[in-house]
Formats: C-alpha cells, structure tokens, sequence
C-alpha cells in the first residue's frame, strides 16, 4: 500500500482549529497526531489562535465574510470572544417548555447569525484547490459549517465524511425558530452532506447504529483515544487501606449542561457516608469560567473542593491522584436528548489512568452505558440520593473492590482506546473513502 492511500489528503473543516481547549479540539488532535503535515490542512471560522503541534496548513475566514453572523455574535456574546459554532451549540439543546422570551430572542438571534449569508472567497477555493484533497473531513455543528464544507468539497470535487459528536442534528433549532426556517435548513443541510458522503462518523457504537438507520449510509465509531503516556502503569501499587484517609473522588470537565446539579447531588451524598466507610471529598477541576458561574451551588457542601482550571498536560497526574473518578450528565429531558448518544472526550482517560468511575445520569445515556460495558465503575442511572450514598459508600469501603474496577477499565482502555490503534483505523477508514471516490472518477 503506498503512503497516499495510508494517509490521504485531508481538508479539515471546522468553527475552531485543531487545539486542547475544547473536547472536539482534543478528540481531532489525537485522531489526527502524525498524520504527514503536507497531507492535512484545515479551514476554520474563528479568531483562535491555531497549533501547529497537529496541523501546521489553516486558512482563517475573516469574520467579515458573514457580516450578519459576526455582528449578532458580538451583540449576544457583548464582546467576549465567540466561536462561529458556539451560538449553534447553544441553540442545540432544546429549551424545557416554550422557554422566557428573552431566552426565544436569544436562541432566533443565533439562528439570524448561524443561517446568514457566508461568502466563500475565490483566494480560499483557490487555496482548497492549490492542496488538492482527497476528503473533506468535518465535524459540522452548525448550518454555517455545514455550508462551508459542503461548498469545499464541491469545489475540490470531493467526498465529505461527516463525524458527529453530539446529537445535535436532532435537536438543533428544535423550538421552531425562524417560524421553522431553522430546523428546514439544518435537515436540507444534512441532506447535502450525506449524498455527498459515502460513510460517515460517530462518536459512539450507539451512535453509529442510531445514524445508519437515520441516514442510510454506514457509520463507524470513533471516539477520542489517548496517549501511551496517560496510562497510569504504576497502578500495580497495592490498593489504599479503608480508613487511612478521605477516599478522593475526582471530577476533571465542564459544569456546563446541568451537570453541576449532578456534582452537587453526588456532593450532598458524600456528606451523608457513615463512618465507616466515610469520610469522602470530591474534587472539582473545571475551566474557570464555570468554577466562577456555578461555584455558589457547591458552597454550603463541605465534602466539595473546588480546585483550579487545569490545562490538557495535567490531566493525567490529577487522575492517577484520585482514589475515584466522576462522570456525570444532567436528568433534564432536553439536555439528555442532547446527549444521550455522546461519549465524553474524558472517558477514555479515566479508563486509562486505572481509577474506578462513579457515574451519576440517566441510565441509558451512552457514556453511562460505557462505564456498564467496561464493567470499570458503578453507575447511578436515577435522581436517587439514598442509592449514590449507597454506591459511594461501596466504593469508599472496599479498596480491592476500587482495584479491580480500575485494573478492568485500564485492559479496556488499552485494548480500544490506545491512540496507536485507534489513530491506525482512523486513517484506514479515510483512505478507504478516498479510495472509493477515486475509483468512480
């Protein structure tokens, strides 16, 4: 095989670049690190500052080549810097009830900005066509991205393979926004992109299945996979003794989409531990923006630590630190439709780092199937505190029981979420698209 085929030229369309400061951005940059530099580029729509540790081809659109888009974020964001798809992503998960009417002016404000004109300009189809892709490679989001990518690959004459990270393709201007101008043209969007796709992606098996059946065509998962060096090999130490200390349960992510009320549930059961198996403290390291706009929902909670914002490079440490890590989601039905396919970008991680996994959301959410399957944590699928007391006193009072649920994700994570392999069929699976596209020419 030669190396054309091993690793094909991929156009990477997207709101952010390649970077560590989002899940998306982490996932990308794994699946992508050391793909050959003259074989990828990426066109991306927002002010970030990109990184060249992955990707060291980009062309930037100026803001201004959708006027109307970049007017109305500035207005909603009131100066802050925003993403071009981050007023998408807000509008993707469906308001509970008709919602305020400021909240309704705010979610037909961001569909005003996301459906807008765009102009593609002729100096980036020149520069599209200059590196000559085999694929278009997006993770879409928004009717904005969608357009863009789809433009791209009909000038370059190319397959796009989609890769979805969210449900957000069903849930997206969902409230009817635009008198349903919204909805029409997320659907009409979408269309486009699986007639131009042979395959696509998914971040879960559930996820793939869902998809297929939805938009004919095949999906494979793909979820983010870790480094050798997240691999926590000194697990092999014997176990902590019950009683020696506050057992440390661990949470590393946003307290966006509701899950601090999660976090603070699981907070309130820890106080309530008998002693034995108590005490417990549950560590929160989140961006600092959340820490400052829900911090106050953790302060009459004492077994609650909030720690600070930690960059990508000390994630490892802070979770082979832990005695118990954390995964939760909202229960709120319109949040849990959003996310009841995903797998969250951290889980791999704690799989690697060897820890136990406390899982706190509805039961049949993906990532809460995953702890199940990996048979690597307990999970508490319902609003129920007497049975998180429960399960946290369990693992609080029996070390072996946290030794074995942590050795069992570790030989999971090793054996479907080390990046050698998992990067490997990433790339096999998009020279097979390229392959295909250029055997019909």
């Amino acid at each position: 095989m030669t190396r054309v085929s091993e690793h094909p030229r991929v156009l990477v369309v997207g709101a952010e670049p390649f970077g560590r400061s989002s899940g998306t951005g982490i996932t990308l940059s794994n699946l992508f690190d050391g793909w050959p530099r003259d074989r990828l580029a990426q066109v991306y729509t927002t002010r970030t500052e990109p990184s060249s540790n992955v990707c060291e081809q980009y062309f930037a659109v100026d803001p201004w080549n959708a006027p109307v888009d970049h007017v109305v974020r500035s207005v909603l964001t009131r100066g802050r810097t925003a993403t071009a798809g981050s007023a998408a992503a807000a509008a993707a998960v469906p308001a509970g009830g008709n919602g305020s009417w400021k909240g309704q002016a705010r979610r037909s404000m961001r569909a005003v900005a996301d459906l807008s004109p765009l102009l593609v300009p002729a100096d980036l189809r020149a520069w599209a066509r200059r590196f000559h892709p085999d694929v278009v490679y997006s993770v879409l989001g928004s009717v904005r991205v969608i357009r863009l990518a789809r433009r791209l690959a009909g000038t370059c004459g190319v397959p796009i393979v989609p890769h979805f990270m969210d449900d957000w393709p069903a849930t997206l201007y969902s409230n009817g926004e635009l008198f349903g101008l919204g909805r029409r043209a997320v659907d009409a969007g979408l269309g486009g992109v699986v007639r131009r796709a042979t395959s696509g992606l998914c971040i879960s098996a559930p996820m793939a299945e869902e998809y297929q059946r939805r938009y004919g065509i095949p999906f494979a998962p793909f979820m983010n996979c870790v480094q050798e060096s997240a691999f926590d090999d000194r697990r092999e130490a014997p176990p902590a003794v019950a009683g020696a200390g506050p057992v440390e349960f661990v949470y590393v992510g946003g307290l966006h989409l509701d899950r601090w009320a999660s976090l603070a549930r699981l907070g309130a059961a820890l106080e309530r531990l008998a002693s034995p198996p108590g005490p417990a403290r549950l560590t929160l390291y989140a961006p600092e923006s959340d820490l400052a706009r829900y911090g106050a929902a953790f302060a009459h909670l004492p077994a609650v630590r909030l720690a600070r914002s930690i960059g990508s490079a000390e994630v490892a440490p802070v979770l082979w630190a832990a005695d118990v890590l954390v995964h939760v989601e909202s229960f709120k039905p319109e949040i849990a439709q959003y996310t009841r396919l995903s797998l969250s970008t951290k889980l791999p991680q704690y799989l690697a780092a060897g820890r136990p996994i406390l899982g706190h959301g509805p039961g049949d959410l993906a990532s809460m199937r995953h702890i199940v399957t990996t048979r690597a944590g307990l999970v508490v699928g319902e609003e129920d505190l007497e049975l998180l007391i429960r399960r946290a006193g369990e693992l609080c009072g029996d070390p072996l029981l946290r030794r074995r649920l942590g050795d069992r994700g570790y030989v999971y994570a090793k054996a479907h979420h080390a990046k050698k392999e998992v990067a490997a069929r990433f790339a096999e699976h998009l020279a097979r698209v390229a392959g295909r596209a250029e055997a019909s020419r």
